[in-house]
């Protein structure tokens, strides 16, 4: 049953915070052991790194990572009962990584996106599902707002925004829409650029399943916070810092984080690259991981029904040969 009082709603969302995505299909997949050191590269409210924690025992260590300084309270409850050593950066995961030495770690994991820590907060502008200042800043310290993309760039850049990022089968119109509006008066907060998409989207698509913004909200979240650029060289550096015989995990909750997992894995597992046709091997290519999600690992229904944010999560899981 939903919540229906205030203080419901917010027992909820905290709920919701500290729920993690595929927690136990994680753990069977890169199974955690004693003594290893294990990287979250998108902590959030920890609940991913609690059920590690708790496996890597007291020899072990888990280096924690967020751009979202407000984490630092989970962290600290999450440290004060954390079984094995822990450590926590403030940044970017793949520049955290890009500065850690080579095979340093058994495990490293990413929970992508955005984190119901951050759509519960009104004030981060994450959510259209309330009115709130169009923010969206993973790392309050960037320069350039969901807000200030909105009221400066092109129709046209927008439009390629929303396509390519949002996958949004209204992008030009939308973008249209948006500079019109702007001519008025600037866009400033995330209820108004919810009414601008509705306004300029055909009848039907207003009353088709899910927010009819989650695709511009989507797409200006991941133009602000750099996030497909950040995953590519995530992807590489984790690569290069696991040991042999280490587990890289991934979940995404869209097709874009999705296929650049599934494509980095696919590069890694490959065998012979040669054109088709050759008669022999001549490339000498030899595979570097083994990837152990020959497809993608999904929530089950009743992972969803508790939690109905897990329902687009993807997990996929490769190890280091």
């Amino acid at each position: 049953m939903l919540p229906q009082t205030s203080l419901q709603l917010r027992e909820y969302e905290m709920v919701l915070a500290h729920t993690p995505v595929l927690p136990e299909e994680l753990i069977d997949l890169v199974k955690p052991d004693a003594g290893e050191v294990a990287f979250d590269a998108t902590f959030g409210a920890g609940g991913h790194a609690e059920l590690v924690a708790a496996k890597l025992g007291p020899d072990g260590k888990l280096v924690a990572c967020d751009r979202d300084p407000s984490v630092a309270e989970y962290y600290r409850d999450f440290a004060r009962n954390a079984p094995c050593a822990t450590e926590l950066y403030h940044g970017n995961f793949a520049d955290v990584l890009a500065a850690s030495d080579d095979a340093s770690f058994d495990i490293i994991y990413m929970d992508l996106g955005v984190s119901s820590m951050q759509l519960d907060r009104r004030e981060r502008g994450f959510s259209y599902a309330y009115d709130a200042p169009l923010d969206m800043r993973m790392d309050p310290t960037l320069e350039v707002t969901a807000a200030d993309l909105v009221n400066t760039f092109s129709a046209d850049d927008l439009a390629d925004i929303f396509r390519r990022f949002g996958e949004e089968r209204y992008a030009k119109n939308i973008a249209k829409g948006i500079v019109a509006t702007r001519k008025k008066r600037p866009i400033t907060s995330t209820g108004e650029l919810v009414e601008v998409v509705k306004a300029n989207i055909p009848t039907p698509a207003r009353f088709a399943a899910g927010n009819p913004s989650r695709r511009v909200f989507q797409a200006l979240r991941i133009v602000v916070n750099d996030e497909l650029e950040s995953l590519a060289r995530g992807l590489e550096e984790s690569y290069r810092v696991l040991k042999p015989g280490g587990r890289l995990a991934a979940v995404s909750f869209h097709s874009l984080e999705d296929r650049m997992v599934k494509e980095f894995f696919k590069r890694h597992s490959a065998g012979c690259i040669c054109p088709p046709g050759f008669p022999q091997c001549v490339c000498g290519h030899e595979p570097t991981m083994s990837v152990l999600t020959r497809r993608p690992i999904v929530p089950r229904a009743r992972e969803i029904e508790i939690n109905p944010r897990a329902k687009a999560a993807k997990l996929r899981v490769a190890v280091k040969l």
